[in-house]
This record gives structure tokens, C-alpha cells and sequence, in this order.
């Protein structure tokens, strides 16, 4: 190693100007690899800034699309209020709410009699083989008061009944029943407007049906609840079975052998045997389906008979079940602890029975009750059954505790004739926000005429107990009346029908949506006895601040 240095210093000296040829190859090629860092370092600088710039561009993009698609282009929502009228028609008492465009908006279904359909559509009375006026059933966007489809259906309109069929597919299509005078079956879906089935019905001019219109389990194996349709010619009731998918009736038609009257339930007993309840003027009388489905088929059927019932009902006269203090006007189906319970209202009292004995769970006595009562929760998680009793300026709003009969809370609101069902709605206190209707002047109306007094909306919430909220005054005939969330767990909104008082003189139908909390602000506050010692504003934010459940 030694001497390989020392011949390198050798060449070094005996060839001067090649080493330093060397050393300057050398240097130079350090000197390239300087300048090229050198110039590296401007290149990647220019780069990084170059992607820091396409980085902030892309994410200014990114976030002007998410402002256009979130303000300027928003998911649909509901509007304010919105109204629609006919001119020269008349309204049914019929009024039912589902998401017919598929937009998770709640959309209004209604029935109106008129010559020609709106504007928007060309189908007519003669087009559908109706002389005019016939009967129209509309479907209106619940966001913005568009009418969806509309289209003649009958005549005249019976009864209705809208149900959820499955069909073969597995998709879900909502279907409305629509039973005419004269006599024929229409069944018409809710998303299209289109005729599903049509068929005309054996019902001659003396038959007058019965409402409601029934679902019975499936008996002709389609997978698809049945139809149970009522009727009565003199005293006679009778029953025929339709077939919800086809229309195609089961059988003939079979005597219930009872004297009923309206207001059919259908009763599942604790044994799960299905049987029809009927008013009997001061009876409740029955019948099983299964009975009924072998008389008009001559065949056994999917159903059972309670034996307990059956002994009732062989014991008894023309099939009554039970005997009632005054006339039987109403039946209801309520939750019990082990099945279904029945709530029976009478002319003079209200009573719950038990579903499987019915026996009286507890009975409230001296009431006069002509509306069907509706349920709601007074306290978290607990039926309520609200009674209106008495008639007229002679009212008084009762609030029953389902499980005692125990009143909760009274109060007199003095009504008008005609006035719609109350109606209430869960709020997420696990209470319900009651909705009552009534004359606008509380104070002073037993001198007052009702037909000469405005008609008030009136809201009530168990947390304020001694407050009503006067919400809107209407001084139309008001046929049918709701209050329902539009878009799930957000704002309630009602839908008000109002039209002539009788079918017989047409004038102007209107359909108008109203959202609750923008009545509020101009809302009246109402103190009842002492009122509490909250101001007007701060009454009105608490009912601003209500929020809402949907139905489960």
C-alpha cells in the first residue's frame, strides 16, 4: 500500500498538468452537482406551491358544491302554509295522510264532488262513464300544495277505506277502497292514481252500508288482508267478503242475524278468535268471523271461535253479547295488559270492558258523549281517554286515565255544531300536544248564539294545565280536520277542509295546510281560573319549543 502511494507521487511529479487535469474534472463534476441542487431546490418549492394552490382550489370546489346542493338546491321541505280551492263543489268528510311522491313528505288524500276536475288534469266525470257531478278523489304534494293526481272515482262515495296491500313483488303499494252509490267496488293506488281493480257490487237501492269498511285476516291464501263489507236493508244485517288484491268477492253474501247499526269492530279476544261488535241500540251484540265465513262460503276458514264468547252469544237473544246503560254510540279497540280491550261510550256513560269477560274495568257514569273519543297521553307513557261531553255551549273536555277512569283533567270549551274530531299528537316529552276546537269567546258564549260566533282552533299541552292556546279562527263550515307531522320527528302542521254545509248547495271547497309553530307568535293565550304567573311571551315560547314523535 506503501508504495502504491509512493508511484502515485511519482506520476504526480513526472506529470504535473494531468493531476491537476484530474482535480479539475473532479471539481467540476462537484460544481454540476451544486448547481443542479441548487437548481432542485426552486423546482420543488415551485411544486409544493403548486400543489398547496390545487390542494385549496380542489377544497374551495368541494365546499361551493356542498353550499349549492345545501342552500341554493335544498332537499324538499315542507312549506308554511299552502291553499287550494274549488269553485262551485262540495267536500266530503274524508281526509287521510301518506307519502304519495315518495319525497318523506307527508301528502294530503281528500274527496270533493265537482263537474270537471282542476286545471292541472283533463279526466272528467264522462270520460269514467259518471254523469256530473261525480265524486273526485285528489292527491296533494304535502311541501307546496301541488296536486299530485285527481280523478273520478264514483258517483258518489260511500265509504272509504285506505290500506296497505303487499303484493306479490314484495313492494309495498298503499291502496284506497272506494265503495259507490250505486252500487260498485273501486280500488285505486295511492302512488299513481291508477285503478287497481274495479267491480260492480250486488247493493241495491234499499242497502245502506255500514261504516267502517273491515280487514279481515287473508282467506283466500294471496298472502293480502280481506275485505268485510257491511250492509243493512230494514233490520237485517248482512256481510260479504271481497278479496283485497282482486276485488273478486268470497262466497255470497251472509247474515250477521243482529239488529247492529254503524260503527262495526272488529275484536281479536285474548284466545286470538276474531268477531265482529255491533251497537245494538242499548246492546253490544256479535258475531265471529269464522261463523260468518262458513255461511257464505260452506266451507272451514283460517279462524277460530273462543268458546267462552260462543257461550255468550248461544245464551243470548239475536247475539248480544251485553246489555248498556243507555244507547251504545261508539266502540273502540284500546291496549290492555294482555291483549285487546274494548272502550264502549253510551248515551250516558263511558265504559271500559275487559276483551276476553267484558266486564266493566271501571265505568264513568252521567256523561253524554256523541263523539268517538280519542286517545292521547296526558301523563309520560300513559293513555289518556279524552271525552267531549255534553253538546254544543254545554261542552266540557274530559281527560280519563285509561288503566282507573280517574279524570285527569276538565275543562268546559263551548262548541259548535258540526265541529270536527279533536286530535292529538305525541310530543318527545312522551306526552301528547292536544288540539280542540271550539267558539272563539270562551267567557260570556251561554248568551251567545254559536251559529253567530267565530270558530277557534285551540291547543293544549298537559305541562300547562291551566292555559289553552288559541291558534286560528275560521269563519267557514270546517268538514275535516288534522294535525300531523309532514316530515318525521319535525314541525306539526294541519290540514283544514272546509266547503258548503250541504252536499245539496255547492260553493267554494278549500284544503289548506298550516304549520303550527309559525301560529304560535300570533297565537291568544287563554288563562283558565288563575292562568299561572308566566307572561303571554314566555307561554307562547314553551309552545314554540314543543317537539314532536312519530306515530310509532
Amino acid at each position: 500500500m506503501h508504495r502504491m502511494t509512493d508511484n502515485k507521487d511519482l506520476e504526480a511529479e513526472n506529470h504535473p498538468l494531468k493531476n491537476e487535469g484530474r482535480k479539475s474534472q473532479e471539481n467540476l463534476k462537484n460544481q454540476l452537482k451544486n448547481e443542479d441542487h441548487l437548481k432542485s431546490k426552486p423546482l420543488q418549492s415551485r411544486l409544493s406551491r403548486c400543489r398547496a394552490v390545487a390542494f385549496f382550489l380542489s377544497l374551495f370546489i368541494c365546499l361551493s358544491v356542498v353550499f349549492v346542493v345545501s342552500f341554493l338546491i335544498p332537499c324538499p321541505a315542507s312549506l308554511q302554509m299552502w291553499r287550494i280551492d274549488y269553485n262551485a263543489a262540495v267536500i266530503y268528510d274524508f281526509l287521510t295522510m301518506e307519502d304519495i311522491n315518495r319525497d318523506r313528505i307527508q301528502d294530503v288524500l281528500f274527496l270533493y264532488k265537482n263537474t270537471n276536475s282542476s286545471n292541472n288534469f283533463t279526466r272528467s266525470c264522462a270520460g269514467e262513464g259518471f254523469s256530473t257531478p261525480c265524486a273526485f278523489v285528489a292527491a296533494v304534494s304535502g311541501a307546496n300544495g301541488e296536486i299530485l293526481w285527481e280523478r273520478p272515482v264514483a258517483q258518489d262515495v260511500a265509504l272509504v277505506e285506505c290500506a296497505v296491500l303487499q303484493p306479490s313483488n314484495n313492494e309495498a303499494s298503499s291502496t284506497c277502497i272506494f265503495v259507490g252509490r250505486p252500487g260498485s267496488l273501486i280500488a285505486v293506488d295511492l302512488f299513481t292514481g291508477n285503478t287497481l281493480w274495479s267491480h260492480p257490487s250486488n247493493l241495491s237501492e234499499n242497502t245502506s252500508v255500514l261504516s267502517p269498511l273491515l280487514q279481515v285476516p287473508d282467506v283466500d291464501g294471496d298472502a293480502v288482508p280481506d275485505l268485510l263489507l257491511l250492509t243493512q236493508e230494514g233490520k237485517k244485517v248482512s256481510g260479504d267478503i271481497y278479496s283485497l288484491n282482486t276485488g273478486h268477492q268470497i262466497g255470497h253474501r251472509g247474515a250477521l242475524d243482529v239488529n247492529g247499526d254503524h260503527g262495526a269492530l272488529l275484536h281479536i279476544t285474548w284466545t286470538g278468535a276474531h268477531y265482529i261488535l255491533l251497537p245494538c241500540v242499548s246492546f253490544l251484540c256479535g258475531c265471529s268471523v269464522k261463523g260468518l265465513y262458513e255461511k257464505v262460503t260452506g266451507r272451514d276458514g283460517p279462524f277460530t271461535n273462543d268458546p267462552l264468547w260462543e257461550n255468550m252469544l248461544n245464551t243470548s237473544e239475536h247475539r248480544r253479547l251485553l246489555h248498556s246503560s243507555g244507547e251504545v254510540r261508539h266502540l273502540m279497540n284500546v291496549r290492555g295488559n294482555t291483549g285487546q280491550d274494548v272502550l264502549l261510550v253510551t248515551s250516558e256513560a263511558c265504559v271500559l270492558l275487559d276483551g276476553q269477560e267484558l266486564t266493566p274495568r271501571w265505568t264513568v257514569s252521567g256523561a253524554r258523549i256523541l263523539r268517538k273519543p280519542i286517545l292521547g297521553h296526558y301523563k309520560p307513557d300513559t293513555l289518556a281517554v279524552v271525552i267531549e261531553n255534553g253538546t254544543g255551549i254545554d261542552r266540557q273536555m274530559l281527560f280519563l286515565d285509561l288503566s282507573t277512569g280517574a279524570v285527569l283533567w276538565s275543562q268546559a270549551l263551548p262548541s259548535f255544531p258540526g265541529a270536527p274530531p279533536s286530535v292529538s299528537l305525541l310530543t318527545t316529552d312522551h306526552r301528547s300536544a292536544f288540539f280542540f276546537w271550539g267558539l272563539h269567546e270562551l267567557i260570556g258564549t251561554s248568551v251567545m248564539e254559536p251559529r253567530d260566533a267565530q270558530h277557534s282552533l285551540y291547543m293544549f299541552h298537559p305541562t300547562l294545565p291551566s292555559i289553552l292556546l288559541e291558534l286560528a279562527n275560521v269563519s267557514a263550515n270546517v268538514v275535516a280536520f288534522d294535525v300531523v307531522l309532514f316530515e318525521p320527528n319535525r314541525h306539526a302542521a294541519y290540514v283544514l277542509l272546509t266547503g258548503p254545509a250541504s252536499s245539496h248547495e255547492p260553493g267554494l271547497v278549500s284544503v289548506a295546510k298550516h304549520k303550527v309553530q309559525d301560529l304560535v307568535p300570533g297565537s291568544r293565550v287563554v288563562r283558565l281560573g288563575e292562568g299561572g304567573s308566566e307572561s303571554d311571551r314566555a307561554i307562547k315560547d314553551r309552545f314554540s319549543r314543543l317537539r314532536y314523535l312519530s306515530a310509532a
